[in-house]
């Protein structure tokens, strides 16, 4: 029986989609299903994905299924798409783009047992479009509402959340192109005390020029629409917020991009 859902939202980058996927395949624990939802309107990839897949013998006896959404809507959407069809005790996200350490599944889910926990994340690596490590992000045992307020330190390919929990509660992420994995943190954490964080690498998170939440300009209005939109503050206070942010933002930088 498998315990786990993996969603993973696809859009144009074909060879760290197959990297990806085979840091899955290669998981010491198996009891995963993997949904992967297409969302470029450009189909000219979809194919080769299907061959990658369906294909290799090593790789058919999992469950996979591929959607394909009609027009682009964002990762966020195409993650809700993957959180309604799924069935299994937990979810985990993966990013296109980031590759999992082998243990990853097998220490995070055993972990979540342990401690009977609704989400946890873990420690990454970040790694340049090569695959060399650049930086590192470490992981704090408890978040609190009031720490995800000030620094978003939660890394979206390390995290697993029981789903009948964030179905229960009606948790999704927004419509909102980047910082959507953000506003679904802060819900969380609307619902319960604090989320538990593991202090151990168990994935890459791989740092692209052309990505989405590279582009400072766009870092910057989705921010500020995280504070005034879906946290419902004034002007002045999401202003303020945003400050706080892009200071703590800069710090982890300075203590941890200096090796």
């Amino acid at each position: 029986m498998s315990l786990v859902t993996i969603i993973i939202p696809y859009k144009n980058n074909l060879k760290y989609l197959f990297l990806a996927l085979e840091s899955v395949f290669f998981q010491t624990y198996k009891k995963f299903k993997i949904i992967i939802i297409y969302d470029d309107e450009n189909k000219s990839d979809l194919l080769q994905i299907k061959k990658f897949v369906f294909r290799n013998k090593k790789i058919r006896k999992y469950s996979i299924k591929i959607l394909t959404n009609k027009k682009n809507i964002g990762a966020g959407e195409s993650r809700n798409i993957g959180i309604k069809l799924s069935k299994t005790k937990y979810i985990a996200f993966l990013d296109s783009d980031d590759v999992w350490h082998k243990d990853k599944l097998k220490f995070q889910v055993n972990y979540m047992i342990n401690d009977r926990t609704l989400i946890s994340h873990t420690s990454y690596n970040i790694i340049d479009e090569s695959g060399k490590k650049i930086s590192l992000r470490k992981s704090k045992n408890k978040l609190y509402f009031k720490d995800i307020l000030n620094s978003c330190d939660i890394g979206l390919s390390t995290v697993m959340i029981d789903l009948k929990f964030l179905k229960k509660n009606n948790l999704k992420f927004p419509k909102i192109k980047t910082k959507e994995d953000y506003v679904l943190w802060l819900k969380i954490l609307k619902k319960i005390p604090y989320i538990k964080g593991i202090n151990k690498n168990l994935t890459d998170y791989r740092k692209r020029k052309d990505s989405l939440s590279s582009n400072i300009f766009t870092k910057i209005i989705n921010g500020f629409k995280v504070y005034k939109n879906y946290m419902k503050m004034g002007y002045i206070e999401s202003i303020y917020r945003l400050i706080i942010l892009s200071i703590n933002f800069l710090k982890k930088k300075i203590i941890y991009d200096i090796f």
